[in-house]
């Protein structure tokens, strides 16, 4: 049923009557907060009981499988293949991007083909920068895009890289208009560092810590394309490695089978952040330029070296990538208003983050995700941001509607909503099973679901002209945590529209 105005006008009279019974009722969270010099900071008592809990992990020699001994058997091929190809989504859904390293100072090209002979080959140039150096060796890193690719159909592609065309790949696009895209979170490959193995292997060397997680990753990804075989793309919410250097994780992470015909958007995890080599790895659609700002500082302040925001479409929805290890919010908003700007018939606005501001995770739910809360929750009230998604507390959560610091009263339990106000935040578990933590000892008031079974999973997001729907599954592809939906059955006025009405 479509809200009306006034209908519209009343809830609001009620929220802000109950604003402050909502916030105060919620002490274990607001009430850590203090206002200092226009920034939130954490209360040093919770900051000073955040802790790794990190004994509980994926270990892949429990399985016991042929497939892992062939991979630990093949390990060292896989770790030094330093250049694999990375998709990712392009700035439409009509766009393809590639990055991938090379030794070969050159100028990268990329063929896509329609036919697998390639003989109906159109052929694109990118642009070429030095990357990084292993080993001795010099590597480059190279980006290109290909363009009018129409949906559902199967395309053929090549990159040209060290001197000759490599291996031609496949990719098919799916429907432009009904599409589902997979939604991740921290692989964090080589996080596992520091286990033992049943196999005896103390993983203090990183590199046991990356075969074991690069293995389970691959693992996740298979079974989730097995079952789900039209996803479009997947949402990774950060911390794609451990170690933000470790040119090892980041081969284990791109080598995963599935990737090569599945685009990637990433964000900057808190452990992508330090080096410029995320950069360097991804090619990201429209990502943020300050060239036409007459004060360009204020609005790359804080810059993390790793890059910087984002933002493409697909279909219907327009999807804005933030890096929240970035805390100058005016950078962020001004991209969100940037893309908004330039995508006004979007239906669904998606934004993505890696810290989670409403999860229920022990390790940061309590510390930056509160400090973060009170500085882009505003933002996303102001720009109607329908989904905010998560990582960064490696445990599920799913919170209600929440404008404002405050819960809005949806009857929820058909597992539905229709014409919410507010957003919806969801925070994903480990895309790997490198690292799980635990959740917090009492339930945040803003949470409607939560779960930490301790086992590698993922999400989908199914998108049609009126709805979106979350499944969660575990690695195996079996239903976990819940199912939720969100119904746009009208392009209802905003709150802020009808009060000024």
């Amino acid at each position: 049923m479509t809200i009306s105005k006034e209908d519209l006008i009343v809830r609001t009279i009620r929220r802000n009557i109950a604003r402050n019974a909502k916030k105060y009722a919620a002490k274990a969270t607001v009430s850590a907060m203090m206002l200092a010099g226009g920034v939130m900071m954490a209360s040093p008592i919770l900051s000073s009981t955040v802790s790794a809990a990190t004994e509980h992990w994926n270990d892949a020699s429990a399985s016991k499988t042929e497939s892992w001994s062939t991979w630990k058997a093949n390990w060292d091929k896989y770790s030094t293949n330093y250049e694999n190809v990375s998709l990712t989504p392009g700035a439409t859904e009509s766009q393809l991007n590639f990055a991938y390293y090379s030794k070969t100072e050159e100028t990268p090209k990329v063929k896509i083909a329609t036919k697998a002979d390639m003989s109906d080959a159109k052929e694109v140039e990118g642009k070429q920068t030095q990357a990084v150096a292993i080993e001795g060796v010099q590597y480059y890193s190279n980006k290109a895009s290909v363009n009018e690719l129409k949906e559902n159909t199967t395309y053929y592609y090549q990159v040209f890289q060290n001197g000759k065309y490599q291996d031609v790949q496949k990719y098919s696009t799916k429907s432009f208009k009904n599409y589902s895209f997979l939604y991740v979170g921290d692989p964090q490959i080589g996080a596992s560092s520091g286990q033992t193995s049943t196999e005896g292997d103390a993983m203090k060397d990183n590199n046991y810590a990356a075969r074991n997680d690069s293995y389970n990753w691959n693992n996740v990804l298979n079974n989730a394309v097995k079952q789900n075989p039209n996803l479009s793309f997947v949402a990774s919410a950060g911390d794609q490695v451990n170690n933000n250097n470790n040119e090892k994780q980041y081969a284990g992470y791109l080598g995963a089978d599935a990737l090569r015909s599945l685009p990637v958007a990433t964000t900057i995890g808190n452990h992508d952040s330090g080096s410029a080599q995320y950069e360097m790895h991804y090619n990201n659609p429209n990502a943020f330029d300050t060239s036409g700002y007459r004060n360009t500082a204020k609005y790359t302040e804080g810059k993390t070296a790793a890059g910087t925001d984002y933002y493409y479409t697909y279909g219907n929805t327009l999807f804005i990538v933030l890096d929240t290890n970035n805390y100058n919010c005016a950078t962020h908003e001004n991209v969100m208003r940037k893309a908004i700007k330039e995508n006004p018939n979007a239906k669904w606005k998606v934004v993505m983050f890696h810290q989670d501001i409403y999860g229920s995770g022990y390790d940061h739910s309590d510390s930056d995700g509160m400090v973060l809360r009170t500085q882009l929750t505003p933002l996303m009230d102001k720009y109607d941001i329908d989904v905010v998604l998560q990582g960064h507390d490696h445990t599920y959560s799913r919170s209600y509607q929440i404008l404002d610091g405050n819960v809005i009263d949806y009857d929820i339990s058909s597992g539905s909503v229709t014409n919410p106000e507010g957003t919806l935040y969801v925070t994903t578990g480990s895309g790997s099973g490198s690292k799980y933590y635990n959740l917090l000892k009492y339930t945040p008031y803003y949470i409607a679901e939560r779960t930490n079974d301790t086992l590698p999973a993922f999400s989908t997001i199914d998108f049609s002209q009126d709805s979106l729907v979350l499944k969660n599954y575990d690695y195996n592809g079996n239903p976990y945590a819940d199912t939720f939906t969100i119904k746009k059955t009208s392009d209802a006025a905003s709150t802020d529209e009808v009060i000024a009405d």
